[in-house]
């Protein structure tokens, strides 16, 4: 007698109907996360794409606008611009990375967990934050202003040099992920063979962080051409077509042409995208079962290459972080050099004052709790109950799909979507809640990934034991699930908040007269004229995502110590 139909037949129906609902209460479940993420995003998207083809009247023109925005000569500049300052940045950014990262992984340098610590700190602060140090080192009146030999920080060398600095720790990360895992087997193998430093670095070092470096080249390449920040406060004359949708929304109210830019600007960001989940699925496993870790011999010539690799990157992150921090003491630049805190007084300012900062504050919290809740569940939804193939391969395509979108293309698509007032969720619309919902769909993609990654490092056995003992998926979830990934659950609900706290491009359209944020009111401060002011307020920025960073640290350091027992099996 076949077993699998014993055992069915042993089961009562009643335990069966209420499997089969429990199953079909996992399904609708997954289905209202599709829902939501489908009005979180897909749908705004979806309005942004048909604005574009509709005049101001709101009737269908179909390429008219396209045609009438290609035929001014506009886009071929800041197309073209776009194009050359995103590669040109690209390769210094994963050039200097992939130093670092070699540096980091293949020498036995002292304090390399600080040089780390300094290398990502770009990744806490506002990309506004390196335009305004830019100003003031490079600028009419900054204290190197005759290192440029005459040329002008306002424009692409400006663009260029701020958007290296916010790209490095995205690059580095990368970078860093497939070096550390380099199979010490193949160095083990190369030496007995008597090849040379150089010939080992080209035959094992670069072919093992090949798909990396792809990897890192498409990421710093998309977030350079969709950026706003940078080119807004240091670009000057020089448009590139981040700059030119808020130039056809804010200064001429024109949003059809601005939904058109929109579009060409979502173009590459998608080529991009696709060529990286391309990349990535033809990578495979470069460290398995059977491959030891590398550990680098010590080597004085090499440790001191490896700190010269360093150096240009840790030099140029801490001259940017200190002049930010100094401009932001200073009382008035450049004839009154006494320090003060007068710079953050920021209710006496013009474009921003303490309520902006204190929103940030609450929308970032806002942000990292539903978003957490949210992005874990779903995961949960997806990864450890029962589900048809199709639907999770929908819920996952939905789940990336923020990954292609720029965030100011998101921004501006919220506009069309709630702002119209057909919309019952129009209420929303200029509230903090919005910001949380936008700031939550935008960030979604990479927080999805660290949850299924964490999901996928247990063992399914455990809901298996779980049904065996008669305690349900949702028990094994508080009781097992939650638990073992609260380290991952850190890790995004970190990732929600620096994020929430740094974005300009996403919410730069959205915030209302008493939804203003700190990230927004340094761009205010800014065009005001008040620029040290907008550099304390990015300097306070910068601060409170250090300040989240090491409680989200300390409550690693307290959760790995209280579990380190259990995990090593001595209990």
């Amino acid at each position: 007698m076949n077993l699998s139909a014993s055992t069915a037949a042993s089961v009562p129906l009643s335990e069966k109907a209420q499997q089969l609902a429990q199953r079909w209460g996992y399904t609708l479940l997954l289905l209202l996360g599709c829902g939501v993420l489908t009005l979180l995003v897909l749908a705004p998207l979806y309005t942004l794409l048909s604005k574009s083809v509709k005049n101001k009247a709101g009737d269908f023109v179909g390429l008219e606008n396209f045609a009438q925005y290609l035929g001014s000569g506009a886009v071929e500049s800041a197309l073209f611009n776009s194009l050359w300052v995103a590669g040109l940045s690209t390769v210094v950014v994963v050039l200097l990375a992939f130093m670092a990262a070699w540096a980091l992984t293949r020498t036995r340098l002292p304090l390399t967990g600080l040089i780390r610590g300094i290398l990502v700190v770009p990744i806490l602060a506002p990309s506004l934050l390196s335009a305004i140090s830019l100003v003031y080192l490079f600028g009419n009146q900054g204290v190197l202003k005759s290192w440029l030999f005459g040329a002008e920080i306002y424009g692409p060398i400006g663009v260029v040099l701020g958007s290296c600095f916010w790209t490095f720790p995205h690059a580095l990360m990368i970078l860093l992920t497939a070096m550390e895992n380099a199979d010490g087997r193949h160095y083990e193998a190369a030496t007995s063979l008597k090849a040379s430093p150089w010939r080992i670095f080209w035959t094992v070092t670069v072919p093992g962080a090949r798909y990396g470096l792809v990897s890192a080249a498409f990421v710093v390449f998309t977030l350079v051409i969709t950026d706003f920040g940078v080119p807004k406060v240091i670009g000057g004359q020089f448009d590139v077509l981040a700059t030119d949708i808020y130039k056809q929304v804010v200064g001429q109210q024109r949003f059809e042409m601005g939904a058109v830019v929109s579009v060409l600007l979502l173009l590459p960001a998608l080529l991009a995208f696709v060529a990286d989940r391309y990349v990535q699925r033809k990578q495979t496993a470069s460290f398995t079962a059977q491959s030891t870790p590398y550990k680098p011999r010590a080597n004085k010539a090499r440790d001191w290459f490896g700190a010269l690799m360093l150096l240009p990157a840790v030099v140029f992150i801490l001259a940017i972080i200190g002049m930010a921090i100094y401009a932001s003491l200073v009382t008035f630049w450049p004839y009154n050099l006494e320090m003060s805190f007068r710079n953050y007084q920021f209710d006496l300012m013009d474009g921003g004052g303490w309520g902006a900062y204190i929103n940030s504050v609450q929308m970032a919290l806002g942000a990292m709790v539903f978003g957490t809740a949210l992005v874990f569940f779903n995961a949960w939804l997806m990864e450890r109950t029962p589900q048809p193939s199709g639907l999770k391969g929908l819920f996952h395509l939905l789940s990336l799909l923020p990954l292609a979108v720029p965030g100011l293309v998101l921004g501006l698509s919220y506009i069309f979507f709630f702002n119209d007032p057909n919309n019952p969720l129009n209420m929303i619309y200029g509230s903090l809640l919005i910001l949380i919902l936008c700031t939550v769909a935008h960030f979604y993609a990479v927080s999805h990934l660290t949850a299924i990654t964490a999901l996928k490092q247990l063992d399914r056995e455990f809901e298996a034991v779980g049904e065996s003992l008669k305690a349900s998926r949702w028990r094994v979830l508080v009781t097992v699930t939650l638990p073992l990934c609260l380290p991952a659950i850190l890790d995004v609900a970190l990732y929600l908040f620096v994020n929430a706290m740094t974005t300009v491009s996403a919410v730069v359209f959205l915030y209302g007269h008493d939804s203003q944020l700190a990230s927004v009111a340094v761009l205010n401060m800014d065009e005001a004229g008040d620029i040290a002011p907008a550099a304390a307020m990015a300097v306070l920025i910068t601060i409170t995502c250090a300040g989240a960073k090491l409680v989200q640290g300390l409550l690693r350091f307290w959760l790995d110590r209280s579990t380190r027992a259990w995990r090593q099996g001595k209990v």
